[in-house]
């Protein structure tokens, strides 16, 4: 059986930046294991599976290790690449997922993203995860994911994690985001997953869910603009809307191709 596979950058404007994923369309499921295999096959943060059932789109996303109950940055590369390569017949796309029904809308360039909120509480710090970090942090909230918060952003460049005490926790299907308020932008941000293929996640759409409401009640804006400073970088274009917040970037297709499975 012979694929189409595209690469995609999401929330950059530049190739080698921001977070790569690769997408591949559809016309049937195949069995789960299989689009597990072709996740670890690829070797990115994440693989995008979807259908095109015309009024909406089925989207599934896979790691090398597990399925994910929401995916920033896949969603973005997904939406990219039916709109900028495969000719979608709208600027409006209704995603089916395992997290409801996500929309995308494309402007100017921009894919906007309207996700679910996930407002993170106050909470205590696992054993292994404290130990784990070089810096300690100020709050500490959960939602999905471990929200820390540190007073700059040096301290969050400055981060870093022992992973051999990190992996004893297992957090699927979440991870650790640490966060301070940016120099240059509203908040910056790096986030961390425990027993995967790749430690530190270079853009996360989706742990903003929880960041735009903690930065927009603490800040008391609703129009914010994220960096997340990974050694790729990305940026984000954010919005608090209660329930449901607006995450938001560009993209640049890297790579088309097709591959093949028995």
């Amino acid at each position: 059986m012979k694929l189409e596979l595209y690469q995609i950058d999401a929330f950059t404007e530049s190739i080698f930046h921001g977070n790569p994923a690769c997408v591949v369309p559809l016309k049937n499921w195949l069995p789960d294991e299989i689009l597990l295999k072709i996740a670890r096959e690829n070797a990115v943060a994440e693989t995008a599976f979807f259908i095109d059932n015309g009024n909406s789109v089925h989207l599934r996303w896979f790691t090398p290790e597990i399925e994910m109950d929401l995916c920033g940055h896949a969603t973005l590369a997904t939406a990219h690449c039916l709109i900028s390569i495969l000719n979608y017949q709208s600027d409006r796309i209704i995603f089916e997922t395992k997290s409801g029904e996500l929309t995308v809308e494309a402007k100017d360039g921009i894919y906007y993203m309207d996700f679910p909120s996930r407002m993170p509480v106050p909470s205590t710090l696992p054993d292994s995860i404290s130990r784990s970090l070089n810096i300690q942090p100020k709050e500490v909230f959960k939602a999905r994911d471990y929200v820390l918060v540190y007073d700059s952003e040096e301290d969050i460049q400055n981060i870093k994690i022992e992973r051999s005490i990190f992996d004893l926790i297992n957090l699927d299907p979440g991870g650790v985001v640490v966060t301070a308020a940016g120099t240059d932008c509203d908040f910056v941000s790096r986030y961390f997953t425990s027993q995967s293929s790749i430690l530190e996640d270079p853009v996360t759409g989706s742990a903003h869910c929880s960041l735009i409401p903690f930065w927009s009640s603490r800040l008391g804006k609703d129009q914010l603009f994220a960096r997340q400073i990974s050694e790729r970088g990305g940026q984000l274009y954010c919005e608090n809307k209660n329930e449901r917040v607006i995450v938001a970037g560009k993209a640049k297709t890297y790579s088309m191709g097709y591959f093949w499975i028995e």
